[in-house]
């Protein structure tokens, strides 16, 4: 008995010189309790336990510790996630043809989005900036009628071409400020889909205008988003605003060189063509009209004057017969 209480005490001063030291070893403890695969010092690190999760109990036991807060961790909730929700609700129901739902939940998702500038917003500095462009304009027009009305009284051949120069540079310098350059969104490219999937919806509903401004706002969020820029498309023709529709289809295909985009092009292009050939036959006879209502005044009409073009040079010979 004598020897068996050494032998205990023994063990015991062991275990305090141990815990004493921070050493650690394996003997006595059951590493097998992790379960799985082996690692490289002998211990059993299965599953998504590491060594860091594992707690070595005096005695032998072993447990795992609770998990530890990670860098991961620290990081916030997507922001838009609440808007990203609510558009999968609109895709379902636009898909279901519910199209006054899926815009409602369009709208919600808009909302909820963080960040400024809104779409509203951007829109009215949009509008802000083409108007000083207009009065920027008027002003340069201006100032070059001035010019060449004092070129005219008897100016300088030398300092009006200096002048000249001076004015190109300065036109230059402000034509680069002209294209209106929204600020940043911090989540722009969210925020352009949802205004993008309500036109799909507005299009739908018959509301063209609003359409174009749903897609004038996602396209100053997001400058190279083809589907903006298709559905755009789509409003303006239906609009029957076929050139700015084709402007839109080129620079789908710009960024995006399909076969759809192609033929939209190619259809597009072939209405203006139409449709330019359709205004100029409309306004040359409204100069017809003009000028025989004026020529009628001396008994003559344009029927009196003939036009014939000259092959060689392309230019028109003009004769009068009497007759007519």
């Amino acid at each position: 008995k004598a020897e068996e209480r050494q032998e205990h005490q023994h063990r015991q001063s062991q275990q305090r010189r141990k815990m004493t030291t921070g050493k650690f070893d394996s003997e006595g403890f059951d590493l097998d309790a992790l379960g799985g695969q082996r690692g490289n010092g002998g211990a059993s690190l299965g599953g998504a336990v590491s060594g860091n999760d594992v707690v070595y109990e005096i005695g032998g036991g072993v447990s795992h510790s609770a998990p530890t807060a990670t860098a991961d961790d620290d990081i916030d909730d997507d922001p838009t996630a609440e808007s990203e929700r609510l558009k999968a609700e609109g895709n379902a129901f636009f898909l279901a043809g519910q199209y006054d739902d899926a815009c409602d939940k369009y709208n919600e998702a808009i909302e909820a989005c963080p960040g400024e500038p809104t779409g509203a917003e951007l829109l009215r500095m949009k509008e802000e900036h083409e108007e000083k462009r207009r009065e920027e304009s008027y002003r340069r027009h201006r100032e070059e009628t001035d010019r060449r009305r004092g070129a005219a009284t008897g100016a300088k051949d030398g300092e009006n071409d200096e002048e000249s120069g001076s004015d190109d540079e300065d036109l230059k310098g402000k034509e680069l400020q002209e294209k209106f350059v929204p600020p940043r969104h911090p989540h722009g490219a969210k925020l352009a889909v949802y205004h993008c999937n309500r036109a799909a919806c507005l299009l739908r509903m018959g509301r063209d205008e609003d359409a174009v401004s749903d897609c004038d706002i996602s396209l100053m969020l997001n400058p190279v988003y083809v589907k903006a820029y298709l559905r755009r498309m789509s409003a303006q023709e239906k609009l029957e605003k076929t050139d700015l529709a084709l402007e839109d289809a080129k620079a789908a295909l710009a960024l995006k060189n399909d076969t759809s985009t192609r033929k939209n092009v190619v259809r597009l292009e072939k209405i203006e063509a139409e449709r330019l050939e359709k205004l100029k036959e409309e306004t040359m006879g409204k100069l017809k009209d003009l000028g025989n209502s004026i020529l009628g005044n001396f008994g003559l009409s344009l029927d009196n004057f003939k036009a014939t073009q000259d092959p060689s040079t392309g230019s028109y010979n003009i004769s009068f017969e009497q007759n007519k």
